[in-house]
């Protein structure tokens, strides 16, 4: 203080000396600098004292230490160990038709009409479109015409012949005989003759060929006669009888088709397409329409095989469709694993009302919940705090060593987790947590690592 003292006591005496020089520099007031300079050094020294707890306990008799060493009540749960957790797994799958078909006609020909249009309901055996027909009308008339002459045939086969046919082939065979008994006694007149050297050999010769051959001549008469008598031989009429019946076969056959040549619906259902129209010449196996059976609906979701293997047959589940949530049972399982996605697909079979709200191919959700083997700590989400290098930590609060005559003294430190499983509120994590370690539950963003705290448990 003696170094502003000083200026102030020279102008004083400045002043009273001179006054002249007094009434010309009165406006500059050396006592208000005075002020102006203490004031700043005392704004300076509450400056320091702010910036220097250390200051601020002579200033304030220890009211700032006290304010700085309050310490937080935090909210904690003790860190209970689990060794399996139900986890809830959505398994995503489709809406399937219990039959769909691609319609077709068993033969080639020309397409004359198809009488369905795409989205139409039909029932099961409708006529959906048909072929032309001509050329196996024509070859029914002319198989139906062979059939009727050969059936003619069999008949006249059967009944054997007239009785005038007999009469007739029985008098030629007297007349046969007639003959050769004429032919008997000219040749044996003619041998005495040749004996007697009355005719020549030739003429001889001639009476008896002329005698062998009417002779097989009767005796071919007289069997055609035993025929006639005993009737057609039953050989022949069952050869007649497969000539008419392979006939009929061939009829039966342009019968057949003409019904393929109409295509119906094999079951009731909707028809999602139409491949080909009037005037297309198809081709045997050629798909015209496809139809769905939309009111008998499956869902088929693919499960990892342990999943699938748990579910039987006629269990209830439920299963959400487009926001909506429909009550299916177990029908049964496909025997193999996909290929592709190394599932095995469950079918489960939905109500018939389901229909008015479902279609084919939708997207199916089945929601199951399964247990799962995992060592950690359940937390709720509040208690994580982000951590270096992308992982996760918690903050515990330990006894603090410092202050071990409290019995409420604890102090916080980190933890390093890993999450295993997040459910809508709290996590599964496994780290270097131990059992009942105090983890702060809420308000991570009021702590830090080393500040002393008292707890709360929940």
């Amino acid at each position: 203080m003696s170094g502003i003292k000083t200026p102030v006591a020279s102008v004083t005496a400045q002043t009273e000396a001179t006054p002249a020089v007094a009434s010309k520099t009165r406006r500059y007031r050396p006592a208000k600098w005075v002020g102006v300079v203490v004031a700043i050094g005392v704004v300076g020294a509450g400056i320091g004292a702010a910036s220097n707890p250390t200051s601020a306990i002579d200033v304030t008799d220890g009211t700032a230490l006290q304010s700085h060493s309050r310490v937080l009540t935090v909210e904690t749960i003790r860190a209970e160990p689990v060794s399996a957790f139900t986890a809830a797994r959505e398994y995503t799958g489709a809406i399937v038709a219990r039959r769909v078909s691609e319609l077709s006609f068993e033969r080639s020909g020309l397409l004359q009409s198809v009488q369905i249009d795409e989205g139409k309901t039909v029932a099961a055996g409708v006529a959906l479109a048909t072929l032309d027909t001509e050329h196996l009308k024509t070859q029914r008339r002319e198989t139906v015409a062979r059939r009727a002459q050969a059936a003619s045939l069999l008949r006249e086969m059967i009944a054997g012949p007239r009785r005038e046919d007999i009469d007739a082939a029985g008098a030629a065979v007297e007349s046969l005989e007639a003959q050769v008994e004429l032919l008997k006694l000219q040749t044996e007149r003619s041998r005495k003759l040749l004996q007697q050297n009355a005719v020549s050999q030739d003429d001889f010769d001639q009476f008896a060929f002329g005698l062998r051959a009417r002779e097989g001549q009767l005796k071919r008469a007289r069997h055609e006669l035993k025929e006639l008598v005993n009737g057609t031989r039953q050989e022949q009429v069952d050869a007649q009888q497969a000539v008419v019946e392979q006939l009929d076969a061939a009829i039966e056959d342009i019968d057949v088709d003409l019904r393929k040549s109409e295509l119906r619906a094999p079951f009731a259902g909707t028809i999602s397409h139409r491949l080909a129209d009037e005037g297309t010449v198809v081709q045997t196996g050629q798909a015209i329409l496809t139809i769905i059976e939309d009111s008998a609906l499956e869902a088929w979701v693919g499960l990892p095989v342990d999943a699938a293997n748990l579910l039987h047959v006629n269990s209830a589940l439920g299963v959400r469709i487009e926001g909506r949530t429909f009550d299916v049972h177990v029908s049964g399982r496909r025997p193999e694993v996909d290929p592709a996605t190394r599932t095995r697909t469950v079918i489960f079979r939905l109500d018939p009302s389901a229909s008015d709200y479902v279609v084919h191919g939708q997207i199916v959700r089945l929601q199951l919940e399964e247990t799962v083997e995992a060592s950690g700590y359940w937390l709720p989400t509040t208690a994580l705090t982000e951590g270096e290098r992308g992982l996760w930590s918690c903050l515990v609060a330990v006894p603090d060593e410092t202050h071990s005559s409290r019995r409420d003294a604890l102090r916080v430190e980190r933890r390093d987790v890993e999450v295993l499983h997040t459910e809508s509120n709290r996590v599964l994590v496994r780290g270097t947590l131990n059992a009942g370690d105090r983890v702060i539950a809420t308000g991570t963003h009021r702590v830090s690592v080393g500040q002393r705290v008292t707890s709360i448990e929940e």
